[in-house]
């Protein structure tokens, strides 16, 4: 494989359909993205266009051109926010379960971003204009502390914070099942689930090193509140590694075995602290978020099931 600025070459070594074969190559976009990269013409094989279900020959020749994506202009957006600290330099927000971090795919208001350029005279912008000021992210339905940067200086510092580890960040989960273990780490590559491109997964090759320290807090007999520390930052890593061993996060629509018996829109999952180092300052610096009420709520019918056993 070639790779120059966004134009990939492949050589086919196995017969398959094409879209299948590509989506294997370009693990970074999604299989429905790679789909309609063919449907609009920007994949040829041997020099000719071809539909998403033609059959490769061993020794095609597949050429891909990714088209520059185009100029999207984010509005600012009068949202309410529910911030923990905020100073000259960074703000700390307790995100609400349902609310997109940033905007993507098709989603441009509504989201954490459109909330902060109303708030913020300024954000950083080294994640570009549909990011700006995000150092970090959590899912849509999971819930609590997120910081920002309104400088370059400060998302340098934070972004490094969390690559080392300097930065630590628990989270609290509700999950299925009975864990035997008190503690320990799950650690397991994560990538794309080659059976759902829509999907996080386990895999063996094309993956990030992912690890996962868990701790069992409280235990409700079929159900277990566990603190979650990552070691690492991958997508769905939570999700992803708490499934692996069995235990899927009440709710959880993309990950869980079942339909959640429980009222909640989501899965039970909040990022309850964060502490880092204030990229100026230098203080120490701690920051919690209360757990949301639909989680309260399910720990209170748990603990009450318990006791009343």
């Amino acid at each position: 494989m070639t790779v120059l600025m966004n134009e990939y070459e492949f050589t086919a070594t196995t017969p398959e359909r094409l879209d299948v074969f590509l989506a294997k190559q370009i693990t970074d976009h999604s299989r429905s993205f790679v789909q309609k990269l063919v449907l609009d013409g920007h994949v040829t094989v041997n020099q000719k266009m071809q539909k998403s279900n033609y059959k490769l020959c061993n020794g095609d020749h597949v050429e891909v051109v990714v088209p520059e994506p185009q100029a999207i202009s984010i509005q600012a957006e009068d949202l309410p926010l529910d911030i923990l600290y905020e100073d000259q330099h960074i703000i700390v927000i307790n995100k609400a379960r349902g609310m997109v971090v940033h905007p993507a795919s098709g989603i441009y208001s509504g989201t954490l971003v459109n909330a902060l350029l109303a708030h913020c005279k300024d954000l950083s912008g080294i994640n570009g204009e549909i990011r700006p000021g995000i150092v970090h992210r959590l899912d849509k339905d999971t819930s609590g502390v997120m910081i920002a940067a309104k400088d370059d200086l400060s998302h340098t510092s934070l972004a490094e914070q969390i690559k080392s580890k300097t930065a630590h960040r628990q989270y609290l989960a509700i999950v299925k099942g009975n864990i035997k273990e008190e503690s320990g780490i799950i650690h397991g590559d994560i990538g794309r689930d080659p059976k759902d491109r829509k999907k996080m997964a386990i895999v063996a090759e094309n993956g990030k090193p992912a690890s996962t320290q868990f701790k069992v807090l409280e235990r409700y007999g079929d159900y277990t509140l566990v603190e979650c520390t990552l070691m690492t930052g991958r997508t769905h890593q939570i999700r992803v590694h708490m499934t692996h061993i069995g235990h899927p996060l009440i709710g959880d629509p993309k990950y869980g075995t079942t339909k959640s018996p429980f009222k909640i829109n989501g899965q039970a999952l909040h990022s309850e602290n964060l502490s880092l180092i204030h990229p100026i300052t230098k203080e120490k610096l701690f920051f919690s978020a209360p757990i949301p009420d639909d989680m309260a709520k399910i720990l209170i019918k748990l603990r009450t099931r318990t006791k009343n056993k």
